[in-house]
């Protein structure tokens, strides 16, 4: 869908924490760290910081919703470079979490990029491309709402990582296998959450 110029889940994270400093970190500094023009590698980057023990920053997982949901309806618009409005690149984040997020995400992330390599390809192109997409769009809708449900953000922003992994190292069976579990999270979190 767009060139990429990372293609490994490790390099992202070496990226976010290379762009660290001070007390607080501006998001729009963070999109400068990442090296840029990357669509996969911006929305794997805020979905692994939702997924860390950064999500305990007040209002994260709603600020990831919407990012991802900006960038996905770019990339069905077949925008070529990223774009992010104002009010969420000039959020703070705290760096003390952060880095302490990253930290976590090391060997996760280690562990699974070993099981990715570029496979069914055509999965990431048009049309096929448009079926995670528009359920990684609904998810985002939802997700503002799961803040109230413990660790629900961190699942949704899971699935994400996950399809945004596969989009970043052309992995089309990572792609079809995130498209099973973005169909499945609402529908989970509704029951698990809602049910009682």
């Amino acid at each position: 869908m767009d060139a990429e110029d990372v293609t490994q889940l490790s390099e992202v994270l070496d990226r976010l924490e290379k762009s660290v400093e001070g007390n607080d970190i501006a998001v729009d500094d963070l999109l400068r760290g990442m090296g840029q023009h990357s669509f996969a590698s911006i929305m794997l980057a805020f979905a692994l910081i939702s997924t860390s023990p950064a999500s305990a920053i007040p209002g994260i997982t709603a600020m990831v919703a919407v990012v991802e949901f900006v960038l996905v309806v770019q990339l069905l618009a077949r925008r070529r470079t990223p774009w992010l409005p104002r009010f969420i690149t000039s959020r703070r984040i705290s760096t003390e979490k952060l880095c302490r997020g990253i930290q976590w995400l090391r060997k996760p992330v280690h562990w699974v990029e070993r099981l990715l390599r570029p496979r069914w390809t055509f999965l990431i192109h048009p049309p096929w491309i448009y079926v995670p997409l528009l359920l990684v769009l609904s998810l985002t809708l939802f997700m503002p709402v799961m803040e109230v449900i413990p660790t629900s953000g961190s699942i949704a922003s899971t699935v994400i990582a996950l399809f945004a992994a596969g989009l970043l190292t052309r992995d089309g069976l990572v792609v079809a296998l995130s498209v099973l579990l973005l169909a499945a999270v609402p529908f989970a979190v509704w029951h698990f959450g809602f049910s009682d």
